[in-house]
């Protein structure tokens, strides 16, 4: 991710960090191509089997695996070390492999017994392993590394995630909590949301972003500020749902997670104003408007804690809120950072060994920038002809939607491949 001599001898090898990438981009494919199938669920309560599915397949093999795989290229580079078990972060990856798509099959066919109690727990020892790995790779000295604290805390809420998923899981056949199994699953969401996804991408995203702008642009304590209070903010939320207190009240701990995030968006606007790269590429381009997708769940968010059943019922906001998540501002910047990271990876794993030694191609010459082009420009018209068909209940929006939506994901899947399959001229 950054060039260099130190950086490279800091870096993952490709064997961990690629099979990461490969698993995302065709679980992106499989949720679009339920997205197509099954768009009828859209107008029924996100509690329903297939929404679950698409939903998890987002979560989890999307946006879930390639996280982890960023991961552990990332890290030994911002904590300038290695990273601690490359065998551990393989063993990650097999347990969530197998344990992601025995789970969607569990909510798909609404079977909350042994294919969906496996998957889970495969899937939190996974996560086990992972942070595990980071806690064991980040040095005494470097312990705090900003963006390595937001990794490693955003690490532990995806298990606190998992972990809470698995017990509702657990909880849905054999009643153990006080109250059933829907009563907590906007909490275990917004665990995941806020805790796993919000945190990441604000640790990360602080880090790569200025440096992919080749900006001088940095402010420690506004990101500790953006740390403490999406923090507080998730906890008071957590309270406030455990002791079930009354809807007006969690405007607070969204006004503390609306302050980071906004914060955050002008973090990114300061280091694009200082930047010394003036042109910005497709990848970069893709990866602001994600950053300002930001916004639109957010209000969305208000809009549910303020006049949600002025608006066709809880359900239809809840909805179209995980939608502008998974398929808004996470798929954005995903596709963004995607083609900004795996080519370097690639390019690293072929061609390190023979810099200076003749003309060697530039990483962003390993994919095609046309069919990127293609794939974002789809993926626009995509994202909002289904946000439109969920606002209006409109159907042949939502297919329109979804059939776009398709399309993006195979040319996405199709650069991807383009790039692991990589081979120098000869």
């Amino acid at each position: 991710m950054i060039t260099g001599n130190a950086s490279i001898q800091q870096t993952t090898t490709h064997k961990v960090v690629i099979p990461f990438y490969i698993y995302a981009s065709l679980s992106l494919l499989a949720a679009c191509v339920m997205l197509l199938l099954y768009t009828d669920v859209f107008d029924q309560h996100h509690f329903h089997p297939k929404t679950l599915a698409i939903t998890h397949t987002m979560a989890l093999g999307w946006g879930t695996m390639i996280i982890l795989g960023a991961s552990y290229q990332l890290v030994p580079v911002l904590v300038e070390n290695a990273l601690y078990s490359e065998r551990l972060a393989l063993i990650s990856f097999v347990l969530a492999a197998i344990g992601i798509p025995l789970l969607v099959y569990g909510f798909f066919v609404f079977n909350m017994a042994l294919p969906a109690r496996v998957g889970g727990t495969l899937v939190n020892l996974a996560v086990l392993a992972y942070i595990i790995n980071l806690i064991l790779s980040i040095p005494r000295h470097k312990s705090r590394n900003v963006h390595a604290i937001f990794i490693l805390t955003a690490g532990i809420w995806l298990f606190i995630t998992t972990l809470t998923g698995l017990l509702l899981v657990y909880n849905f056949n054999d009643p153990f909590l006080p109250q059933n199994s829907l009563r907590y699953l906007s909490l275990h969401a917004h665990i995941g949301l806020v805790g796993w996804f919000l945190m990441l991408v604000l640790g990360v995203g602080t880090r790569l972003l200025p440096m992919f702008m080749i900006s001088k642009y940095t402010n420690n304590k506004q990101l500790w500020i953006q740390f403490v209070t999406i923090n507080l903010g998730l906890l008071l939320y957590i309270l406030f749902d455990l002791a079930s207190f009354p809807s007006a009240s969690y405007m607070l701990p969204a006004i503390l997670i609306g302050y980071g995030i906004f914060s955050f968006i002008w973090f990114c606007r300061k280091a694009y104003q200082q930047r010394i790269r003036k042109k910005i590429d497709g990848p970069m381009q893709i990866s602001l408007l994600a950053v300002m997708l930001m916004i639109v769940p957010f209000i969305v968010l208000l809009v549910l804690i303020l006049i949600a059943y002025y608006f066709k019922g809880h359900y239809q906001m809840g909805i179209l809120y995980g939608f502008f998540i998974f398929f808004g501002w996470l798929t954005a910047i995903i596709m963004g950072m995607t083609f900004k990271t795996l080519p370097f990876i690639v390019w690293n794993k072929i061609y390190h060994k023979r810099a200076g030694q003749g003309k060697t191609p530039v990483p962003k010459a390993l994919f095609s920038e046309k069919l990127f082009q293609t794939m974002f420009i789809s993926y626009i018209i995509g994202f909002l002809c289904f946000a439109t068909g969920l606002m209006t209940d409109i159907t042949a929006m939502l297919k329109i939607g979804a059939a776009v939506l398709l399309m993006a994901a195979v040319f996405y899947n199709i650069n991807v491949q383009k790039i692991v399959f990589h081979k120098p001229a000869s």
